[in-house]
């Protein structure tokens, strides 16, 4: 065979090449709209028994001089390569997916979490009254604290444990917040509290037991207020995004995520804090992230490299407890720094808090 027929040859193949690699992405593009319409239908993406069908369809019509097996092997990936291809396409079409260099920034009356200074939510696990909270917030709000966190309604794992003050805790929270110039963060536990949650907070908070609470994040969805969502104990980084969307397609896109632990078989911690969502997260969404490094070791001893791990993986904020007496604590004693601790803490980090 001379030079110019293999060539030749090459040539036709070359031509088959660009041929099949036009085909594939005609075929990626019904792949794309029979995955619109599944979506709509909520049908599976995934049809095992029309691969099997389709597989021995293509072996009855082959002819070689590729054998059968070969053949159910290419067809087999191109099967894969499309139902990559459809997750694909539905996750890039998510509203918390990021794209290129787009972030998410909250402003708040000023105060701004995303906007690559580190913002500190502080204060005690529960409001317990006007004067414990005001002692704490007080002094929080002269080393710069803008958030100050503290439960109304507090879901415990024993029914006889304190569950917080209830809406007499919101009050609280609001007048102690408006009196330093401070934002509330707290806890929203059902969608029956929602309306007083909203008028006393500025940041609704969604709990790790109420990650998957659905409908309570589609009614935080339409509340028209910053939602800080916490990763469920027991669940996945996918689980998560995908809570939060519940969120922002009811209309909210002012999400913050928080990462607060997963439950493992380790007992050195509470929890196990999963440093990696935190780059993770900052990857695949545009949403700020906070670490909670209270409830994620139940430890203050080593407070302060968790939080500069935080940090350093990326956190836009470090949610931490902080209470005047924490013997006398009515919840998570063993966690919550005393408010000399928290100075110490932040004078370790080298950093104050953000302000406007």
């Amino acid at each position: 065979m001379s030079d110019a027929e293999l060539e030749a040859l090459r040539s036709q193949i070359d031509d088959v090449n660009f041929k099949l690699l036009e085909m594939l992405n005609i075929r990626a593009a019904l792949v794309d709209e029979i995955r619109k319409i599944k979506e709509a239908r909520g049908i599976e993406k995934f049809d095992p028994k029309r691969e099997a069908e389709m597989l021995n369809a293509l072996v009855r019509a082959n002819h070689g001089p590729l054998p059968h097996h070969v053949i159910k092997q290419i067809f087999r990936m191109i099967f894969r390569s499309s139902l990559y291809f459809m997750e694909q396409q539905a996750k890039d079409a998510r509203l918390i997916t990021r794209h290129g260099a787009e972030r998410t920034v909250i402003d708040i009356d000023g105060t701004r979490i995303g906007n690559g200074a580190v913002q500190m939510m502080a204060g005690p696990c529960c409001i317990e009254s006007h004067e414990q909270l005001d002692t704490i917030a007080k002094a929080l709000s002269a080393l710069g604290v803008k958030i100050l966190r503290g439960g109304a309604f507090k879901p415990r794992t024993s029914p006889y444990a304190f569950q917080g003050l209830g809406v007499p805790g919101l009050k609280i929270l609001r007048d102690i917040t408006r009196a330093y110039g401070m934002l509330g963060i707290t806890e929203v536990m059902d969608a029956r509290q929602l309306d007083a949650v909203v008028e006393h907070a500025d940041i609704l908070q969604i709990g790790t037991r109420n990650m998957s609470n659905f409908d309570l994040l589609k009614a935080v969805g339409g509340a028209g207020k910053p939602v800080m969502l916490k990763r469920g104990f027991m669940s996945t980084l996918e689980e998560f995004e995908l809570a939060a969307e519940y969120i922002m397609v009811e209309g909210n896109h002012q999400v913050i995520l928080c990462e607060r632990g997963i439950r493992t078989f380790e007992k050195a911690t509470r929890n196990t804090l999963d440093i990696s969502a935190v780059p993770i997260l900052k990857r695949e969404t545009h949403l700020p992230i906070v670490v909670d490094i209270s409830h994620s070791t139940g430890r203050k001893d080593i407070a302060l490299p968790i939080a500069a791990a935080a940090i350093a993986a990326g956190a836009d904020a470090i949610m931490v407890e902080v209470h005047a007496h924490p013997e006398l604590a009515r919840s998570d004693a063993d966690q919550q720094l005393t408010i000399p601790e928290f100075t110490s803490l932040l004078r370790g980090l080298n950093l104050k808090p953000a302000v406007p």
